[in-house]
């Protein structure tokens, strides 16, 4: 089982140093990995699940603050949860994650990509809220494109977008095609995660749901066995409820510490010695 950290800028505010000591302290704890959410806008009365949202909330640009991690760090792996692919080029997309994976020597590798729930962040960037998934699609198979692309440039002609013998450099480290996983607990989600993705990150749900959901990912796949399965988890985790996740398929867990400073630092530390973490010597791909 592989594990990783979120950090939200708006519960935890953006002063550098804080941030900067949550990230390298998950890192010399042994965490594999460092997640961060995306939202473009807010406005009254957005809402999620029922709950609504302040509009003073804080939500850092997720590619600029990895980028500010990477800088800080050496080996933790660098992920989004999530980012709102549908409302992103994947021309200025893809020169943008190819350069944070360059620069952090192959630790762009856990880009996890979903729709967005909130109609008034895609209306105030022009784009059309029910034909999100189709741009998710399409931005999927540019990405991968252009990260492929040699000198003589790449063409791609979609409904939502268009590009003819376009060269993107810099590349991802040592020329990779960059891993997407993708986010979301609906049944095209899961679709979704088993015919274009490298693995599947649901949100919270049934149990039931999301064990239906995971073999509906299986079952899209090409090759399902390479499908990573990644879930929200308690940092109170147990050794015994890790083994439960692990018997559904689970292969990364990420937690969520909570409370100051201090406190998520030592939440962190006693995870890691619950579940025998180590540093990791060398960068996870």
């Amino acid at each position: 089982m592989k594990f990783g950290v979120a950090y939200n800028t708006a519960a935890q505010g953006m002063d550098p140093d804080r941030l900067v000591r949550f990230a390298q302290h998950a890192e010399a704890c042994g965490f594999e990995s460092f997640y961060v959410p995306e939202h473009l806008v807010l406005y009254p009365g957005a809402s999620i699940y029922g709950n609504e949202l302040p509009t003073t909330m804080a939500v850092a640009d997720p590619l600029d603050l990895l980028t500010f991690v990477a800088a800080a760090t050496q080996r933790i792996v660098l992920g989004t949860a999530v980012l709102l692919l549908p409302y992103r080029h994947p021309v200025v997309l893809a020169k943008r994650l190819a350069t944070i994976d360059a620069l952090s020597r192959g630790r762009m590798r856990l880009l996890t990509v979903g729709l967005g729930s909130l109609a008034g962040e895609a209306d105030a960037i022009g784009v059309d809220f029910a034909t999100r998934g189709q741009r998710a699609d399409e931005a999927i198979d540019a990405l991968r494109l252009l990260w492929g692309g040699g000198p003589d440039g790449v063409t791609f002609t979609g409904r939502f977008f268009r590009f003819t013998n376009v060269c993107v450099y810099p590349k991802p480290y040592e020329g990779a095609i960059l891993p997407i996983h993708v986010a979301g607990s609906s049944r095209p989600a899961a679709r979704r995660a088993g015919a274009r993705g490298s693995g599947y990150f649901p949100g919270g749900g049934h149990p039931d749901e999301l064990a239906e959901r995971w073999a509906l990912a299986r079952a899209s796949a090409p090759d399902p066995d390479s499908l990573e399965y990644t879930r929200w988890g308690s940092i109170e985790l147990t050794p015994d409820r890790v083994g439960v996740y692990a018997a559904q398929g689970v292969t990364r867990l990420v937690v969520n510490p909570g409370g100051e400073l201090s406190e998520q630092l030592d939440q962190m530390s006693a995870f890691a010695e619950r579940h025998g973490l180590r540093p990791l010597s060398t960068t996870s791909r």
